[in-house]
Parts: structure tokens; sequence; C-alpha cells
């Protein structure tokens, strides 16, 4: 099995980019289902998934196309799908120096078109043991590549336990306030702190306490796949409350134009535990007022209100499984 620098399992496939043919013979070699990507991206731009031999030739082309819609760049790699998986990630500060410091992992695997909708730390799914290997492996690989800032090593984890890497995001995430709740740890004042050449105070794994859920609330349609729907905000109210944070830019008669991604605010509870948590998270979704575009604040209020969701038994295809049941996407 192919490993990276830090010995962790990396998701087999041809990392380069790959002719239809080329794509073919790799995806006969490891087997289906297997995933397209583009080389140029990410954010689930020009992904497809491809669970049949005779599906290859049209996600291809689809795939190539959305690339080059979305990059300028129609290049693709290919590479073996883990399913069911969820989407697990390890939240890192390193100064480039050997020091770094694990925030522990994110959940992040309630996801529309390849996209996260619902963040929460800790993750429902992993016991000590692996949580201690993932926290490790993006603890070497941090070392191995020196890193210097903030950053994210990205994990699929199998439903056998086993954990694949995918790729280091080597930036602040918009999720990385469920990390900040959990420690107490400003990333940003970090991340900071290192650009102007200081040393981590501290390094191994952070203290962590209770449990943060973050909800993505976007201007579009849930009942239209979720379809983005620009206009303007006649009215916009946050909720507020001990261990609510909401991180917005809206006002009242906020443009909402279709130049930019559609996220219009970030809501982040904290509480003692998970269950404390989910409850807090419905009750400010309640109290958050979005008058004039479409949100998905509704959709996350169905969500949360899942058997999956309370038990933590969900997966990467949950809103594919699950959509037809939730009020908010049948419209």
């Amino acid at each position: 099995q192919e490993m990276d620098a830090a010995g962790v399992p990396v998701v087999p496939g041809t990392l380069a980019e790959t002719t239809l043919d080329e794509a073919r013979a790799a995806a006969d070699e490891d087997g289906y289902p297997v995933l397209l990507k583009a080389v140029a991206g990410g954010g689930g731009k020009g992904m497809r998934l491809v669970r049949e031999p005779d599906e290859l030739e049209a996600a291809f082309q689809t795939a190539s196309a959305g690339a080059q819609a979305a990059f300028g760049e129609p290049g693709l790699y290919i590479e073996k799908a883990i399913v069911p998986a969820r989407h697990v990630e390890i939240q890192v500060l390193a100064d480039g120096e050997g020091g770094v410091l694990t925030l522990g992992e994110r959940e992040c695997s309630i996801q529309r078109r390849h996209q996260k909708l619902i963040e929460e730390s800790p993750s429902p799914a992993l016991d000590d043991e692996t949580r201690a290997a993932m926290e490790d492996a993006a603890e070497r690989a941090a070392r191995a590549v020196e890193y210097r800032n903030a950053g994210t090593f990205e994990f699929i984890l199998g439903a056998d336990g086993a954990f694949y890497f995918i790729e280091l995001n080597s930036r602040l995430q918009v999720e990385h306030p469920v990390s900040e709740l959990v420690t107490g740890i400003d990333i940003v004042r970090e991340q900071l702190r290192i650009a102007m050449g200081d040393k981590l105070r501290t390094t191994g794994r952070a203290e962590r306490r209770g449990h943060a859920i973050e909800i993505r609330i976007n201007a579009e349609d849930p009942a239209r796949d979720f379809l983005p729907v620009p206009g303007r905000v006649e009215r916009f109210r946050a909720p507020l409350g001990p261990g609510v944070r909401v991180d917005t830019h809206l006002e009242d008669g906020a443009l909402v134009p279709p130049n930019y991604d559609s996220l219009l605010a970030k809501l982040i509870v904290w509480d003692s535990n998970r269950p404390a948590a989910i409850d807090r998270a419905l009750r400010a979704l309640s109290e958050l007022e979005v008058v004039g575009v479409p949100t998905t604040a509704a959709a996350a209020r169905d969500i949360l209100r899942t058997e999956e969701f309370a038990t933590g038994r969900y997966s990467t295809g949950f809103l594919e499984d699950a959509g037809s049941r939730l009020p908010a996407l049948a419209g």
C-alpha cells in the first residue's frame, strides 16, 4: 500500500494528470469505485465518483469540463474511492523548526456536492487509539516537510477504521472555530505569531474539553439541490447566549452577489458534551433570522434532528441517502 513521508497510507491512484486511457487502466487495476479529481483545484469542483466501467468516459469528460470552468485547467487525476467513508481532519500549528502542536480532529462528513456543511469536534467516529494514530501521523508529516503555519491534514476514514491521507490545506480553514472552542487556542493569533518567526510555546497535543459544532449558513436553496441564490438580505439577527459564536459580515440590507461563495455566516456552538452541544445548536438555529434569501439553516435543523446525527453514525453519503427524509430538502 502506498505510504506518504510520514508513513500514512495514501489513497491509491494515479496522482498526476491522466488521459482517459490511463484513467481506465488505473481504475481496472485498483478496482471500482474511483474518484476523478481536478489537478488544479479542490473544494469538490470537477470531482466525479465513478462506480462502474461504463460510467468512466462520460464522467471523465464532465469532470474535465468542470475543472476547466473552475480552474482554467482541464487536467484530472484518479484515485480509489473509499465507500462508505468519513472525512476527518487534524488541525495543526507548526513553527518550521520541529515544533508541532495538534489541536485534535474535526469531523466534516456532512457535505453537499463534496463541500462541508456541518463540522464538529471531537469526531464521534474516532476511538482514542485511532485519534492518537491520526494525530501522530499529522505531527510526523508536519515535521517531515518542515511545515511552518497553521494547517490541516485531511484524511478519509474507512468503515474498517483505517484512515488514508488525502491532502494538506496549508491555510486557515472555514471550520477552524470548532478547534478554537474545544482547545481555547486562538488559531489566527498563533498563525500570526508563527509568521513573525516565533516558536510555538506549547507542542505535542493541545488539551481539549467539551464539544463544538459549526453550521455553515449559506445562501442556497436546499430544496433545489442547494442551488446558490443571490439577493438582498432584508433582515439579519444573530442568536445570542453562552456558548454561541457567530462569524459573519451580514447586516440588514446586505447584498449577496452571484460572484462569490454563498457562505453568509458560520454558527458555532460549544457545550460540555455532544448531546448538549446539539441541543444548543438547535436552539441557536431557531433564533437565527435571515430574511430575503433562502438559506441552509432549516436543512441544518433537519440534519441535527436525525437519528444518524444523534448517534454519530453518518458518512459523506449522508445527504444522498437521507435527503428525501429531510423536510427542507423535499421542498
